[in-house]
């Protein structure tokens, strides 16, 4: 048994209680809060404080401040001190926080416990199960999360339970099914997952049940059948599967079933046709199949049925048309097949009526005229035939008139301009022939014209001048011909136009140049004329232009540059002449450009390759000259480039090379020279490669063979030598490959593009064996490269020899030094310091001021016997000064043979040979001995050799071989003279190689 409410008079002491325990919470709210409870003060709550209602005792018993703007939480507000009280509802204001646990300590008396719509955050408190008398619990519309707790079955007097609208997740529990007195369950719009549970089925006395917009699944359960009091049934969006259960026939007082935005399968049930009440029926986007069951005709009150985006088949039924409260039929996005049944025409309260994207033919019935109250009447994407009915005209309060992608013949009826109601009208994608009626100028409210893609020909009407809140006009793909409306956009609110294929010509539209609205144009493919520059203006809404294949003229305007927002610009043949204006750097935006087939000249501006978004770039076809721009290197995003056919010159740019994403290049037609980069073998992504008709040399790059997605290659018609490269063979895309009239020769690749005599025809000796017109390949010979290796072999064996031989002579000299002392002693050794052919120019101050006493940061190299570093001199000569390693005997560190070092210094000064580098001088003090040479600039050979790409560079095969020649004849001198160091280099001297004595 529950408590009574008191009926004596509470105590003084509780009702400060009360009081206290009210303007305890009120302090702790805002302050604008606390203005709007100014009526709470003192120690009588029950005295005139607003939303306070009090029992007869005395006691508070209602708190009802439901919509008053509260702020705050509820964290202050001592429940234990309201021990009478019979509601709370403190719904639709910003209260947050957490709901605190002592809640449970509230009048156990309780009824009513309404917390929605404000601000409420974590779990629900599992103390409120022992708020037994509760009848009204709603947390719905907060940041509840967690799940619902089994506690919720302890509410056994519950009649509505809204949790609605929260993040609650996890299943739903069963003892949900233990409120036996529930009439409203609203648990929707949350996180719940798992399977309906079957217990629901004992709320017997449940008028409404909404799950719908949660993760439910599985299926819809028999048990809900024996919901016979249920009027309200919403499932919708959940990822319920399975078929509707045949026990939903059962539920004859229902008016509303929504079951849509779920996996439902199998067939309507025919049991539906027993909910006789039913006013609304939603069981779209499923996957519902087989026929719209006949018996729907028994839903006499139905106002809404939906049954749209399913996979229904059959004929519309024509039952249907005894649904005459109909307001809403929605069978669109299904496979229903037959003609639209005449019985449609009963449904005179429809306002809605969307029968598209099926397979329904035959014609329009002549009864769709009977729906005078229709406002929206979608028939597209079907096979409907014959004429549009005249009839139609009838239909006075439509808005939206779809009739777009069939198959509809004849004229446009000059009834559609009885429809002054009308916004959208589409008749595109039909075979309507005829001239546009001039009554459709009547249509002054329309702003969605599409009559595209049809057959229709003759003038625009005037009348069309009329419709001036046209957003979308779509007139493409017709044979209209003569001039577009002048007042297109008189009212500044056109968005997308689109006449392109068809026959107009005159000038654009006056409008038009200063219709700031665009968003979209396209009105390629006519003979439209005007001074390019003059017809169009500053678009700052513009994201698409097409004025391809028309007749305009004159000099394109920078003003283009300042449509920001443009992604494609198309002004493709036509006769535009001058530069490519640079200011087009502007339109960052800009992916597509296409200015092919005009007359324009000049240079490709650089200013392009700052376009960050551009991955098309279409130049063809015009009177283009200079180089590429080096800057274009810079387009990551580029994934066509056609520059074919122009004056361009110079090479091809290995910065092409960073165009990583480019599928398509085409640079033909041109006056390009030098060799194929090899960076094009990098654009892994290219499936189209021309680069015929130009004046290319050299061989083809090997690494075009790693161009694996490569089906078009086309290097027809330049001057390319050598071999075919081996790595051909793995072109495996290669579909079409045209390599004629160049000068290549050796065998053919064996792939099939190269297979037609066209494909390889007019080259220099080109052979492949059983191939057509070519000659059999003989046994391989001695290739060109074959022959330098072997020389190499060759020269390298006679280096060892002669390197043998200077070994030998330098161990014979230091056997011979080292009997004989020397008699200098570094102490008596006057300056020593000599310069051969400078008259006393150098001097050993300077020597050690040049090299900063001999600092690392002035060595150019180290080698076995000294390093060799870079000296300027106060007269500005440059000298290579090699600093010899200090070198004494076992006695304490003398020079060894002075004077035979000074001997052989003297001999090496006068040594005149262009391989060998002159040494100028030397210096023997003991401190600091060191060796002066002439400056080479170049550097070491061994340096060079050192580095792989630099070699590849700098040494090719015909400078190899005057690299040996020149080792040769070097040794061969100083063998004359009996002068050999092994510390030699090379050097370049006016692009010849030098072998020198000493550093470089």
């Amino acid at each position: 048994m529950s408590a009574s409410p008191p009926t004596i008079a509470i105590s003084k002491v509780e009702q400060d209680q009360e009081a206290l325990a009210l303007l305890t919470w009120k302090a702790n709210l805002d302050n604008q809060t606390q203005v709007l409870l100014s009526s709470w003060f003192g120690r009588n709550s029950c005295h005139h404080w607003f939303g306070v209602a009090c029992h007869r005792s005395g006691s508070v018993s209602d708190l009802n401040l439901q919509s008053c703007g509260l702020k705050g939480t509820l964290q202050n507000l001592n429940f234990s001190s309201l021990p009478n009280l019979l509601t709370l509802n403190l719904s639709n204001n910003s209260l947050h926080g957490t709901i605190p646990t002592n809640i449970g300590n509230i009048s156990k008396l309780i009824t009513i416990l309404d917390l929605g719509s404000n601000h409420f955050t974590g779990v629900i408190p599992e103390q409120l199960g022992f708020l037994t008398s509760l009848r009204v619990l709603s947390l719905a519309s907060n940041n509840f999360r967690g799940s619902i707790l089994p506690f919720i079955g302890n509410l056994k007097n519950l009649t509505i339970l809204n949790l609605y609208e929260n993040e609650l997740s996890g299943s739903i529990p069963q003892e949900i099914g233990l409120l036996r007195s529930l009439n409203e369950l609203d648990l929707g719009i949350n996180s719940l997952i798992g399977p309906i549970t079957p217990s629901i089925g004992n709320l017997r006395n449940l008028t409404t049940l909404y799950l719908f917009t949660n993760k439910l699944s599985g299926s819809i359960p028999q048990e809900i059948g024996l919901l016979r009091s249920l009027n309200y049934l919403a499932l919708s969006f959940n990822n319920l599967t399975g078929s509707i259960p045949h026990s939903i026939g059962n539920l004859r007082n229902l008016t509303t079933l929504y079951l849509a935005a779920n996996k439902l399968s199998g067939s309507i049930p025919q049991e539906i046709g027993l909910l006789r009440s039913l006013n609304e029926l939603d069981l779209g986007i499923n996957s519902l199949i087989g026929p719209i069951t006949p018996s729907i005709g028994n839903l006499r009150n139905l106002t809404t049925l939906y049954l749209a985006a399913n996979k229904l088949s059959g004929s519309i039924p024509q039952e249907i048309g005894l649904l005459r409260s109909l307001n809403e039929l929605d069978l669109g996005i299904n496979s229903l097949i037959g003609p639209i049944t005449p019985s449609i025409g009963n449904l005179r309260n429809l306002t809605t009526l969307y029968l598209h994207t099926n397979k329904l033919f035959g014609f329009i019935p002549q009864e769709i005229g009977l729906l005078r109250s229709l406002n929206d009447l979608e028939l597209s994407v079907n096979s409907l035939t014959g004429p549009i009915p005249p009839s139609i005209g009838n239909l006075r309060n439509l808005t939206t008139l779809y009739l777009g992608a069939n198959k509809l013949s004849g004229f446009i009826p000059q009834e559609i301009g009885l429809l002054r109601s009308l916004n959208d009208l589409d008749l595109s994608f039909n075979n309507l022939n005829g001239s546009i009626p001039a009554s459709i100028g009547n249509l002054s409210s329309l702003t969605s014209l599409g009559l595209n893609h049809n057959k229709l020909s003759g003038a625009l009407p005037l009348e069309m001048n009329n419709i001036t809140h046209l957003e979308y006009l779509q007139l493409y793909e017709n044979n209209f011909i003569g001039q577009l409306p002048d007042e297109i956009c008189l009212g500044r609110a056109l968005v997308n136009f689109s006449a392109s294929r068809n026959h107009f010509t005159g000038p654009v539209p006056k409008s038009l140049k200063n219709c700031t609205s665009l968003f979209r144009v396209r009105l390629g493919g006519n003979q439209l004329t005007g001074d390019i520059a003059e017809s169009f203006g500053v678009y700052l809404n513009l994201n698409y232009i097409d004025l391809s294949s028309n007749n305009f003229y004159r000099e394109l305007s920078e003003k283009w540059g300042q449509c920001h927002k443009l992604t494609h610009l198309n002004i493709s043949n036509n006769n535009i002449s001058g530069a490519i204006p640079p200011q087009l750097r502007r339109a960052t935006q800009l992916q597509r450009l296409d200015l092919s087939s005009n007359h324009l000249s000049g240079k490709i501006p650089k200013e392009l390759g700052m376009l960050p978004l551009l991955f098309d770039l279409l130049l063809t076809n015009n009177d283009l000259s200079g180089s590429i721009p080096l800057k274009l290197g810079k387009l990551a995003d580029l994934q066509t480039l056609d520059l074919a056919s122009n004056n361009l010159s110079g090479q091809i740019p290995k910065q092409i090379g960073n165009l990583l994403k480019l599928s398509s290049l085409n640079l033909s037609g041109n006056r390009f020279v030098d060799s194929i980069p090899d960076e094009i073998g990098k654009l892994l992504r290219l499936w189209s490669l021309d680069l015929s008709q130009n004046m290319l040399t050299g061989e083809i790059p090997p690494l075009l063979g790693e161009l694996r997605y490569l089906e078009t290659l086309n290097l027809s018609h330049n001057q390319l030598s050598g071999t075919i490269p081996h790595t051909f063979d793995d072109l495996i895309s290669l579909t079409s490959a045209d390599i004629s009239y160049n000068q290549l020769e050796g065998p053919l690749p064996n792939i099939k593009a190269l297979a037609p005599f066209e494909a390889f025809r007019n080259n220099k000796g080109l052979c492949g064996n059983n191939v057509t017109h070519l000659k059999p390949c003989s046994p391989k010979k001695a290739t060109k490269f074959s022959v330098l290796i072997i020389l190499l072999l060759i020269v390298s064996t006679l280096l060892f020899l002669f390197a043998f031989i200077i070994g030998i002579y330098f161990l014979v000299q230091k056997l011979r030094k080292k009997t004989t002392k020397s008699t200098l002693e570094a102490a008596d050794v006057k300056d020593l310091f000599a310069i051969w052919g400078h008259d006393g120019e150098l001097l050993y101050e300077h020597i050690i001021q040049g090299t900063d006493n001999f600092s690392s940061k002035h060595c150019i190299g180290t080698g076995g016997y000294g390093t060799v570093y870079k000296a300027k001199l106060p007269n500005g000569r440059v000298v290579a000064v090699k600093k010899l390693h200090y070198s004494s005997d076992q006695d304490g560190g003398d020079m060894v043979d002075l004077k035979a070092f000074e001997s052989e210094i003297h001999a090496l000064t006068q040594i005149r040979h262009r391989n060998i580098v002159k040494l100028y001088g030397f210096s023997s003090f003991a401190e600091n001995s060191f060796l002066i040479y002439e400056f080479m600039e170049k550097g070491s050979l061994r340096n060079i050799l050192s580095n792989d790409e630099e070699a590849a560079e700098k040494l090719d095969w015909i400078v190899r071989l005057n690299i040996v020649e020149g080792v040769a004849k070097a040794l061969s001198y100083k063998l004359y003279l009996g002068h050999v160091d092994k510390e030699n280099e090379l050097n370049d001297d006016d692009d010849d190689w030098e072998y020198e004595e000493g550093p470089a």
